[in-house]
């Protein structure tokens, strides 16, 4: 885990009364166009799980934050593709790495509508996949159908993860303990990820 998830781990740990904010700014991140590349969202949520099961936060409260802020990232990913997308990939990064608006429009294309949903549930895929939807002048309403509809089973599954996780683990344990024993099943699922990603042909 990297020092910025350690930071914001440890100030929900310290400062409940603020969590659901960062939760819901932690999925907003971790769903916005290019910033979900560099935004530790996932490991946030998964931790907040983990506190949720040690009872220092509120499940309903979180659910919702982290599902309102993933729907508001992709939402604000669709607006900026549709109002930018001529220009789009002349902007940094897409202008020195051309193969990710490629690899975006060509799953957008294999998947339709249903790409939305699909691309949630992969990180490359997910920072892309909104704006690419806004530049391919997708409907609004199966957007939103496939975007809220996505956000309210990918939050509560990374929140779901931390839970089950934090509850395998001896209660003697401490916060901290629990984090670091997450920490590393969160390198795992990154790695299963990335080979996920592999086998589905996923750019």
């Amino acid at each position: 885990m990297n020092g910025l998830n350690h930071h914001i781990i440890a100030y929900i740990a310290a400062h409940p009364d603020w969590a659901i904010l960062v939760v819901g700014v932690s999925a907003f991140g971790e769903s916005l166009a290019i910033v979900s590349l560099f935004f530790p969202g996932t490991a946030v949520l998964i931790a907040a799980g983990a506190l949720v099961q040690a009872g220092a936060l509120d499940p309903v409260s979180v659910v919702f934050a982290a599902s309102f802020g993933a729907i508001s990232g992709d939402a604000i990913s669709y607006w900026i593709g549709q109002r930018f997308g001529a220009v789009i990939p002349r902007m940094w990064p897409f202008r020195i790495r051309p193969g990710i608006i490629a690899g975006g429009i060509a799953f957008f294309r294999r998947y339709g509508w249903a790409s939305v949903f699909i691309g949630r549930f992969f990180g490359p895929v997910r920072a892309v996949v909104p704006l690419i939807a806004g530049m391919m002048a997708m409907p609004v309403r199966p957007f939103y159908v496939a975007n809220c509809l996505s956000a309210i089973v990918w939050a509560p599954a990374l929140l779901l993860s931390g839970i089950l996780l934090g509850g395998t683990l001896s209660t003697g344990w401490t916060i901290e303990d629990r984090l670091f024993v997450i920490a590393l099943a969160i390198a795992f699922l990154a790695v299963l990820g990335y080979w996920l990603r592999r086998f589905f042909h996923v750019s």
